[in-house]
Protein backbone atom coordinates (compact mmCIF):
# COMPACT_ATOMS: atom_id res chain seq x y z
CA UNK A 1 0.00 0.00 0.00
CA UNK A 2 1.59 3.58 -0.75
CA UNK A 3 0.00 6.20 1.58
CA UNK A 4 0.54 10.03 1.50
CA UNK A 5 -0.25 11.76 4.98
CA UNK A 6 -1.11 15.50 5.09
CA UNK A 7 0.32 18.19 7.29
CA UNK A 8 3.59 19.46 8.84
CA UNK A 9 3.09 18.73 12.57
CA UNK A 10 4.10 16.26 15.38
CA UNK A 11 0.82 14.37 14.90
CA UNK A 12 1.81 13.86 10.98
CA UNK A 13 4.96 12.84 11.73
CA UNK A 14 3.52 10.03 14.45
CA UNK A 15 1.25 8.45 12.09
CA UNK A 16 3.92 8.58 8.79
CA UNK A 17 6.43 7.30 11.30
CA UNK A 18 4.39 4.04 12.22
CA UNK A 19 3.20 3.94 8.89
CA UNK A 20 6.93 3.42 7.79
CA UNK A 21 6.87 0.65 10.29
CA UNK A 22 4.07 -0.87 8.57
CA UNK A 23 4.53 -3.88 6.80
CA UNK A 24 1.55 -3.56 4.89
CA UNK A 25 2.88 -0.55 3.41
CA UNK A 26 5.46 0.23 0.67
CA UNK A 27 5.87 3.98 0.54
CA UNK A 28 5.01 6.83 2.63
CA UNK A 29 5.14 10.17 1.68
CA UNK A 30 4.05 13.52 3.26
CA UNK A 31 2.91 16.98 2.40
CA UNK A 32 4.10 19.29 3.13
CA UNK A 33 5.39 17.59 6.10
CA UNK A 34 8.59 18.60 7.95
CA UNK A 35 12.72 18.17 7.99
CA UNK A 36 11.89 15.31 10.73
CA UNK A 37 9.90 13.21 8.00
CA UNK A 38 12.64 12.63 5.69
CA UNK A 39 13.84 10.03 7.65
CA UNK A 40 10.75 7.74 7.26
CA UNK A 41 9.05 9.62 4.34
CA UNK A 42 9.38 10.89 0.77
CA UNK A 43 8.62 14.73 1.22
CA UNK A 44 6.73 16.73 -1.48
CA UNK A 45 5.38 20.36 -1.19
CA UNK A 46 1.66 20.95 -1.02
CA UNK A 47 -0.66 23.19 -0.18
CA UNK A 48 -2.75 21.76 2.04
CA UNK A 49 -5.81 23.75 1.87
CA UNK A 50 -6.57 23.16 -1.03
CA UNK A 51 -8.19 20.02 -1.90
CA UNK A 52 -7.78 20.16 -5.64
CA UNK A 53 -3.77 20.12 -5.31
CA UNK A 54 -4.11 17.51 -2.12
CA UNK A 55 -6.02 15.37 -5.03
CA UNK A 56 -3.37 15.97 -8.23
CA UNK A 57 -0.49 15.05 -5.72
CA UNK A 58 -2.27 12.09 -4.61
CA UNK A 59 -3.32 10.83 -8.31
CA UNK A 60 0.52 11.71 -9.31
CA UNK A 61 1.95 9.26 -6.87
CA UNK A 62 -0.53 6.34 -7.50
CA UNK A 63 -1.32 6.46 -3.14
CA UNK A 64 -3.63 3.83 -2.15
CA UNK A 65 -4.65 5.80 0.70
CA UNK A 66 -4.50 9.65 1.94
CA UNK A 67 -4.19 10.69 5.55
CA UNK A 68 -5.32 14.01 6.21
CA UNK A 69 -3.61 15.08 9.43
CA UNK A 70 -4.49 18.73 10.92
CA UNK A 71 -8.10 19.96 11.64
CA UNK A 72 -8.77 22.81 9.22
CA UNK A 73 -7.93 21.08 6.19
CA UNK A 74 -10.50 18.61 6.80
CA UNK A 75 -13.46 21.67 8.08
CA UNK A 76 -12.27 23.26 4.57
CA UNK A 77 -13.85 19.83 2.57
CA UNK A 78 -9.91 18.77 1.72
CA UNK A 79 -11.13 15.21 2.24
CA UNK A 80 -14.34 15.32 -0.31
CA UNK A 81 -12.09 16.80 -2.42
CA UNK A 82 -10.15 14.02 -2.57
CA UNK A 83 -12.91 10.93 -1.93
CA UNK A 84 -13.98 12.86 -5.18
CA UNK A 85 -11.79 11.71 -7.38
CA UNK A 86 -12.18 8.24 -6.63
CA UNK A 87 -8.90 7.91 -4.00
CA UNK A 88 -9.39 6.58 -0.64
CA UNK A 89 -9.21 8.99 2.03
CA UNK A 90 -8.71 9.02 5.80
CA UNK A 91 -10.81 11.60 7.48
CA UNK A 92 -14.29 13.46 7.34
CA UNK A 93 -15.82 15.28 5.21
CA UNK A 94 -16.44 18.84 6.14
CA UNK A 95 -19.78 18.47 6.85
CA UNK A 96 -19.15 15.88 9.60
CA UNK A 97 -16.04 18.08 10.83
CA UNK A 98 -18.08 20.30 12.06
CA UNK A 99 -17.82 18.38 15.25
CA UNK A 100 -14.51 20.16 15.32
CA UNK A 101 -15.03 22.90 13.64
CA UNK A 102 -17.66 24.49 15.23
CA UNK A 103 -18.62 23.50 19.12
CA UNK A 104 -22.00 24.94 19.18
CA UNK A 105 -22.57 22.27 15.98
CA UNK A 106 -21.03 19.42 18.27
CA UNK A 107 -23.32 20.15 21.33
CA UNK A 108 -26.25 20.55 19.33
CA UNK A 109 -25.38 16.91 18.43
CA UNK A 110 -24.23 15.57 21.90
CA UNK A 111 -27.71 17.17 22.54
CA UNK A 112 -29.79 14.77 20.35
CA UNK A 113 -27.54 11.82 21.07
CA UNK A 114 -27.88 11.86 24.52
CA UNK A 115 -24.40 12.41 25.06
CA UNK A 116 -23.27 13.91 29.02
CA UNK A 117 -21.32 16.78 28.23
CA UNK A 118 -21.49 20.41 30.12
CA UNK A 119 -24.03 22.31 30.27
CA UNK A 120 -23.47 25.24 27.57
CA UNK A 121 -24.81 28.64 26.27
CA UNK A 122 -23.75 29.53 22.65
CA UNK A 123 -22.95 33.54 22.89
CA UNK A 124 -23.44 36.00 20.04
CA UNK A 125 -23.05 39.79 22.28
CA UNK A 126 -21.06 40.58 25.27
CA UNK A 127 -24.37 41.11 27.50
CA UNK A 128 -25.41 36.87 26.81
CA UNK A 129 -21.67 36.15 27.70
CA UNK A 130 -21.86 38.30 30.93
CA UNK A 131 -25.45 36.69 31.70
CA UNK A 132 -23.53 33.62 31.10
CA UNK A 133 -20.63 33.97 32.78
CA UNK A 134 -23.22 34.92 35.89
CA UNK A 135 -24.77 31.80 35.33
CA UNK A 136 -22.44 29.36 35.44
CA UNK A 137 -19.85 31.05 37.77
CA UNK A 138 -16.02 30.97 38.41
CA UNK A 139 -14.14 28.88 37.21
CA UNK A 140 -15.51 30.68 33.93
CA UNK A 141 -14.68 28.24 30.63
CA UNK A 142 -15.20 30.54 27.31
CA UNK A 143 -14.31 28.85 23.79
CA UNK A 144 -14.08 29.99 20.60
CA UNK A 145 -17.20 28.33 18.78
CA UNK A 146 -14.69 27.73 15.63
CA UNK A 147 -10.79 26.49 15.26
CA UNK A 148 -8.32 28.18 17.02
CA UNK A 149 -5.22 25.83 16.97
CA UNK A 150 -5.65 24.75 20.07
CA UNK A 151 -5.77 28.12 22.26
CA UNK A 152 -9.23 29.01 21.56
CA UNK A 153 -10.31 28.18 25.25
CA UNK A 154 -9.68 30.21 28.53
CA UNK A 155 -10.44 28.54 31.97
CA UNK A 156 -9.75 31.37 34.68
CA UNK A 157 -11.45 32.78 38.09
CA UNK A 158 -10.78 36.12 36.57
CA UNK A 159 -14.39 37.13 34.71
CA UNK A 160 -12.65 40.25 33.41
CA UNK A 161 -9.95 37.87 31.55
CA UNK A 162 -13.03 35.71 30.65
CA UNK A 163 -14.53 38.48 28.77
CA UNK A 164 -11.86 39.91 27.17
CA UNK A 165 -11.56 36.50 25.38
CA UNK A 166 -15.26 35.80 24.79
CA UNK A 167 -14.82 39.82 22.80
CA UNK A 168 -12.00 38.25 20.69
CA UNK A 169 -14.18 35.96 18.89
CA UNK A 170 -17.53 36.21 16.74
CA UNK A 171 -19.19 33.23 18.71
CA UNK A 172 -18.68 31.49 21.83
CA UNK A 173 -19.59 28.79 23.83
CA UNK A 174 -19.60 29.56 27.86
CA UNK A 175 -19.63 26.37 29.39
CA UNK A 176 -20.07 25.27 33.48
CA UNK A 177 -16.65 23.92 34.62
CA UNK A 178 -16.12 20.00 34.90
CA UNK A 179 -13.94 19.14 37.91
CA UNK A 180 -12.29 15.85 38.08
CA UNK A 181 -8.91 14.74 36.02
CA UNK A 182 -9.08 14.69 32.13
CA UNK A 183 -9.01 11.62 29.53
CA UNK A 184 -8.22 11.81 26.01
CA UNK A 185 -10.25 8.47 23.89
CA UNK A 186 -9.23 8.48 20.69
CA UNK A 187 -11.89 6.22 18.03
CA UNK A 188 -11.02 5.09 14.71
CA UNK A 189 -14.69 4.55 12.65
CA UNK A 190 -16.04 4.06 9.26
CA UNK A 191 -19.05 6.10 9.94
CA UNK A 192 -20.92 2.93 11.79
CA UNK A 193 -18.37 0.60 13.67
CA UNK A 194 -15.71 2.17 16.24
CA UNK A 195 -12.70 1.11 17.69
CA UNK A 196 -11.48 2.97 20.80
CA UNK A 197 -7.67 3.41 21.31
CA UNK A 198 -6.13 3.50 24.54
CA UNK A 199 -6.95 6.18 26.53
CA UNK A 200 -3.68 8.78 27.25
CA UNK A 201 -3.98 12.23 28.99
CA UNK A 202 -2.18 15.38 28.04
CA UNK A 203 -1.06 18.14 29.78
CA UNK A 204 -2.52 21.54 28.32
CA UNK A 205 -0.99 24.47 30.64
CA UNK A 206 2.46 25.64 30.06
CA UNK A 207 4.01 25.31 33.07
CA UNK A 208 4.31 22.99 35.75
CA UNK A 209 1.74 22.12 38.11
CA UNK A 210 -0.51 23.15 35.28
CA UNK A 211 -0.26 26.55 35.98
CA UNK A 212 -0.10 29.20 33.37
CA UNK A 213 -2.22 30.03 30.02
CA UNK A 214 -3.54 26.75 27.69
CA UNK A 215 -1.69 24.78 25.01
CA UNK A 216 -1.89 23.05 22.14
CA UNK A 217 -0.48 20.22 24.46
CA UNK A 218 3.14 19.63 26.52
CA UNK A 219 3.26 16.75 26.93
CA UNK A 220 1.33 13.16 26.65
CA UNK A 221 1.19 9.68 28.47
CA UNK A 222 -0.56 6.16 27.88
CA UNK A 223 -1.80 4.02 29.06
CA UNK A 224 -3.63 5.61 32.59
CA UNK A 225 -3.11 3.32 35.66
CA UNK A 226 -5.84 5.41 37.26
CA UNK A 227 -8.52 4.95 34.89
CA UNK A 228 -10.91 3.20 36.27
CA UNK A 229 -12.05 0.27 35.02
CA UNK A 230 -14.60 -0.37 32.08
CA UNK A 231 -13.93 3.35 31.15
CA UNK A 232 -13.17 2.26 27.21
CA UNK A 233 -16.33 0.02 27.12
CA UNK A 234 -18.15 3.10 28.80
CA UNK A 235 -17.79 5.68 26.62
CA UNK A 236 -17.59 3.68 23.48
CA UNK A 237 -21.75 2.90 24.74
CA UNK A 238 -22.45 6.24 25.98
CA UNK A 239 -20.56 8.86 23.75
CA UNK A 240 -18.50 7.30 20.93
CA UNK A 241 -21.05 5.24 19.50
CA UNK A 242 -24.43 7.26 20.12
CA UNK A 243 -22.51 10.08 18.53
CA UNK A 244 -21.41 8.29 14.90
CA UNK A 245 -25.19 7.22 14.87
CA UNK A 246 -26.36 10.42 15.30
CA UNK A 247 -24.19 12.07 12.50
CA UNK A 248 -24.93 9.06 10.18
CA UNK A 249 -28.92 9.74 10.99
CA UNK A 250 -28.49 13.35 10.21
CA UNK A 251 -26.99 12.36 7.13
CA UNK A 252 -23.51 13.63 7.52
CA UNK A 253 -21.84 10.18 8.56
CA UNK A 254 -18.52 10.65 10.34
CA UNK A 255 -15.52 8.02 9.13
CA UNK A 256 -12.28 9.22 10.29
CA UNK A 257 -10.77 9.55 13.65
CA UNK A 258 -13.55 11.17 16.46
CA UNK A 259 -11.41 12.59 19.67
CA UNK A 260 -13.50 12.51 22.48
CA UNK A 261 -11.87 15.13 25.33
CA UNK A 262 -13.45 13.52 28.73
CA UNK A 263 -13.78 15.02 32.16
CA UNK A 264 -13.88 12.17 34.76
CA UNK A 265 -16.32 14.26 37.24
CA UNK A 266 -18.05 13.59 40.77
CA UNK A 267 -20.84 13.12 39.10
CA UNK A 268 -19.77 10.90 35.91
CA UNK A 269 -17.99 11.27 32.67
CA UNK A 270 -18.57 13.97 30.97
CA UNK A 271 -17.33 15.54 27.20
CA UNK A 272 -15.38 18.22 27.22
CA UNK A 273 -14.84 18.72 23.71
CA UNK A 274 -14.64 16.76 20.06
CA UNK A 275 -12.03 16.53 17.44
CA UNK A 276 -12.11 15.43 13.84
CA UNK A 277 -8.41 14.44 13.70
CA UNK A 278 -5.44 12.28 15.65
CA UNK A 279 -4.56 14.86 18.90
CA UNK A 280 -1.59 15.74 19.61
CA UNK A 281 0.50 15.54 21.64
CA UNK A 282 -1.08 12.14 22.14
CA UNK A 283 -0.84 10.81 19.10
CA UNK A 284 3.30 10.79 19.75
CA UNK A 285 2.88 8.07 22.70
CA UNK A 286 -0.35 5.92 21.21
CA UNK A 287 1.49 5.35 17.84
CA UNK A 288 4.49 3.93 20.01
CA UNK A 289 2.69 1.31 21.92
CA UNK A 290 0.11 0.40 18.71
CA UNK A 291 0.44 -3.29 18.23
CA UNK A 292 -1.73 -3.51 14.86
CA UNK A 293 -0.72 -2.34 11.33
CA UNK A 294 -2.08 1.37 11.55
CA UNK A 295 -2.78 1.16 7.68
CA UNK A 296 -5.06 -1.48 7.58
CA UNK A 297 -7.28 0.52 10.54
CA UNK A 298 -7.09 3.52 8.82
CA UNK A 299 -8.10 1.95 5.33
CA UNK A 300 -10.98 0.37 6.47
CA UNK A 301 -12.02 3.40 8.07
CA UNK A 302 -11.73 4.98 4.81
CA UNK A 303 -13.77 2.36 2.76
CA UNK A 304 -16.76 1.40 5.34
CA UNK A 305 -15.24 -1.93 5.84
CA UNK A 306 -13.90 -1.59 9.70
CA UNK A 307 -16.00 -4.36 11.13
CA UNK A 308 -13.49 -6.76 8.72
CA UNK A 309 -10.20 -5.68 10.35
CA UNK A 310 -9.53 -6.71 14.03
CA UNK A 311 -9.78 -4.03 16.82
CA UNK A 312 -6.13 -2.40 18.01
CA UNK A 313 -4.35 -4.49 19.77
CA UNK A 314 -1.30 -2.89 22.15
CA UNK A 315 1.98 -3.75 23.59
CA UNK A 316 3.00 -4.11 26.82
CA UNK A 317 4.79 -1.24 28.88
CA UNK A 318 4.21 2.82 28.21
CA UNK A 319 4.59 5.62 26.35
CA UNK A 320 5.78 9.47 27.58
CA UNK A 321 5.53 12.35 25.12
CA UNK A 322 7.53 15.65 26.48
CA UNK A 323 7.14 18.74 24.00
CA UNK A 324 10.04 21.15 23.92
CA UNK A 325 8.44 24.83 22.98
CA UNK A 326 9.72 27.71 21.67
CA UNK A 327 10.78 30.92 23.46
CA UNK A 328 7.88 32.88 23.72
CA UNK A 329 4.98 30.31 23.45
CA UNK A 330 2.25 30.25 23.76
CA UNK A 331 2.12 34.05 23.30
CA UNK A 332 4.15 34.10 20.68
CA UNK A 333 6.96 31.77 18.94
CA UNK A 334 10.59 32.09 18.57
CA UNK A 335 11.73 30.98 15.39
CA UNK A 336 15.59 30.46 13.39
CA UNK A 337 17.13 29.26 16.71
CA UNK A 338 19.76 26.83 16.05
CA UNK A 339 18.39 23.31 17.41
CA UNK A 340 21.65 21.09 18.41
CA UNK A 341 20.87 17.22 20.22
CA UNK A 342 18.55 15.56 18.31
CA UNK A 343 21.17 13.64 15.68
CA UNK A 344 22.02 11.33 18.81
CA UNK A 345 18.40 10.19 19.61
CA UNK A 346 17.04 9.51 15.90
CA UNK A 347 19.28 6.03 16.06
CA UNK A 348 17.77 4.73 20.01
CA UNK A 349 14.87 2.33 19.50
CA UNK A 350 13.09 3.51 22.85
CA UNK A 351 13.21 6.98 22.10
CA UNK A 352 11.80 8.98 19.22
CA UNK A 353 12.36 12.76 18.50
CA UNK A 354 9.62 14.01 16.85
CA UNK A 355 9.61 17.09 14.57
CA UNK A 356 6.61 19.54 14.88
CA UNK A 357 7.51 23.22 14.42
CA UNK A 358 10.96 22.78 12.80
CA UNK A 359 12.57 23.28 9.63
CA UNK A 360 16.33 23.68 7.59
CA UNK A 361 17.76 27.39 7.57
CA UNK A 362 21.51 27.30 5.82
CA UNK A 363 22.11 23.59 6.75
CA UNK A 364 20.81 23.81 10.26
CA UNK A 365 18.06 22.53 12.40
CA UNK A 366 15.97 25.42 13.66
CA UNK A 367 12.88 26.26 15.13
CA UNK A 368 9.80 27.41 13.37
CA UNK A 369 6.93 27.32 15.46
CA UNK A 370 5.52 27.05 19.19
CA UNK A 371 5.70 23.45 20.08
CA UNK A 372 8.96 22.81 18.25
CA UNK A 373 9.13 18.95 18.72
CA UNK A 374 8.29 16.09 21.50
CA UNK A 375 10.88 13.52 22.62
CA UNK A 376 9.23 10.60 23.11
CA UNK A 377 10.06 7.49 24.87
CA UNK A 378 8.97 3.15 25.47
CA UNK A 379 9.53 1.75 28.67
CA UNK A 380 8.55 -1.15 30.86
CA UNK A 381 6.48 1.27 32.88
CA UNK A 382 5.64 5.12 33.15
CA UNK A 383 8.73 5.38 35.23
CA UNK A 384 10.63 3.99 32.96
CA UNK A 385 9.25 5.74 30.06
CA UNK A 386 9.45 9.00 31.49
CA UNK A 387 12.90 8.76 32.91
CA UNK A 388 14.11 8.04 29.24
CA UNK A 389 12.32 10.71 27.91
CA UNK A 390 14.07 13.24 29.73
CA UNK A 391 16.79 11.73 29.47
CA UNK A 392 16.71 12.59 25.76
CA UNK A 393 15.14 16.18 26.55
CA UNK A 394 18.39 16.90 28.37
CA UNK A 395 20.46 16.11 24.93
CA UNK A 396 18.58 18.75 22.53
CA UNK A 397 18.67 22.40 23.53
CA UNK A 398 17.68 25.59 21.19
CA UNK A 399 17.70 29.14 22.70
CA UNK A 400 14.49 29.96 24.89
CA UNK A 401 13.59 26.01 25.05
CA UNK A 402 10.77 25.44 27.54
CA UNK A 403 9.27 22.32 28.31
CA UNK A 404 7.20 20.82 31.57
CA UNK A 405 9.60 18.82 33.88
CA UNK A 406 5.91 16.74 35.17
CA UNK A 407 4.64 15.16 32.22
CA UNK A 408 3.10 11.94 34.00
CA UNK A 409 4.71 12.71 36.55
CA UNK A 410 2.04 11.49 39.43
CA UNK A 411 0.58 8.60 37.17
CA UNK A 412 4.29 6.95 37.52
CA UNK A 413 4.55 6.95 41.11
CA UNK A 414 0.92 5.48 41.45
Amino acid sequence: MKTLVIGTGGREHALAWALARDPGVSQVHVAPGNPGMSAVATVHPVDPMSGSAVADLAEQLAVDLVVIGPEAPLVAGVADAVAARGIAVFGPSAAAAQLEGSKAFAKDVMGAAGVPTAAARVCLDADQVAAALDEFGAPYVVKDDGLAAGKGVVVTDDRAAALEHAAQCERVVVEEFLDGPEVSLFAITDGRTVYPLQPAQDFKRIFDGDAGPNTGGMGAYTPLPWAPEGLVADVLQQVLQPTVDEMARRGTPFAGLLYAGLALTSRGTRVIEFNARFGDPETQALMTLLDSPLSALLMGAATGTLRDVPPPAWKPGAAVAVVMASKGYPETSSSGDVIVGTETLDVEDDVHVIHAGTAIRDGHLVTAGGRVLAVTAVGIDLADARAKAYEGVATISFPGAQHRTDIALKASKS
